[in-house]
């Protein structure tokens, strides 16, 4: 079992943090090579660790979720910040591993540390409530498992995700940006979303061939409508699947016709020729209810 380096006597060193060298050893223990097709990519830098955690705003009192926890480099950070930690790993094998390290890194906080052995897309209760989501998010599925978890765990008040740069863009993106589609709108219905910085590729094993964004949330409200989430979401859906196309144009196989679609962005409010990327959640939430209402 990897133990952790001592710090030199007489020094106030902050807790230890895995290294490169500490990642390596830990995945040569248990026979484990970083997979792309789990989208495994571990963090070995301790000054990213902090970074992250205190970007992240957690405090003592909370309960942190982490997704993917991997060989515990993140794990450990928070157990420093927060309660709890309750970890959702999809790998048995570094499920397997991350009691033990977690035990011999942070004895002292081993009865604040839960894991669970799923699919985060899948999870929808946990031994702990947690109040935030702080996670180095698989690049593949980072906006499903960050809507997923926003809508089964309402007790999530505020996070920080490691996802793609490009990824980050599109999820903290406003109206009438470049990069503003389907992520953007889904997550403003549960969240508010900003981007918090890019971390570098070296600090990283095995290196990605990309930089990472990180996204700050923070919990808000719903849009106040008489539309259901769904209903809500299957307008977006549509308005993003042709681009380019107006609004009229687009959401005519969702309305019935392109006559039905015009009638609801009126009774909206909304320009029947503008086109999605310039309309926030709550237009959108109009555009769901006017259908709603007509249907009854």
């Amino acid at each position: 079992m990897t133990e952790p380096t001592p710090a030199t006597p007489g020094t106030a060193a902050p807790a230890p943090l895995l290294g490169a060298s500490d990642i390596r050893r830990l995945a040569e223990e248990i026979g484990v090579r970083p997979t792309k097709t789990l989208g495994q990519n571990f963090v070995i830098d301790g000054n990213t660790i902090r970074r992250i955690v205190s970007v992240a705003g957690i405090h003592a009192d909370e309960t942190v979720l982490e997704v993917g926890p991997g060989l515990g480099s993140l794990t450990l950070g928070l157990l420093d910040a927060a309660k709890a930690v309750v970890a959702v790993e999809i790998d048995p094998v570094l499920a397997g591993k991350l009691p033990e390290t977690v035990k011999a890194w942070r004895p002292d906080a081993s009865d604040d540390f839960h894991l669970v052995l799923a699919d985060a897309m899948k999870v929808t209760s946990l031994p702990v409530e947690p109040t935030a989501l702080v996670a180095n998010l698989p690049y593949n599925v980072a906006v499903p498992v960050v809507l997923h978890l926003l809508q089964h765990f309402p007790s999530l008040q505020h996070g920080l995700v490691m996802v793609q740069d490009e990824v980050a863009d599109r999820l903290a993106a406003g109206p009438g940006s470049k990069t503003y589609g389907v992520p953007s709108v889904k997550a403003a219905w549960y969240s508010s979303m900003r981007k918090a910085g890019v971390i570098g590729m070296n600090v990283f094993w095995p290196a990605p061939k990309i930089s990472s964004g990180l996204v700050s949330f923070t919990r808000r409200a719903a849009p106040v409508t008489t539309a259901s989430r769904e209903q809500v979401f299957a307008v977006i859906d549509a308005a993003f699947a042709q681009r380019r196309k107006t609004l009229r144009a687009a959401l005519a196989g969702w309305a019935g016709s392109a006559a039905e679609a015009e009638r609801c962005l009126r009774a909206a409010g909304i320009d029947p020729s503008a086109r999605g990327e310039v309309i926030d959640i709550s237009g959108f939430a109009r555009i769901a209810e006017a259908h709603a209402i007509q249907e009854v």
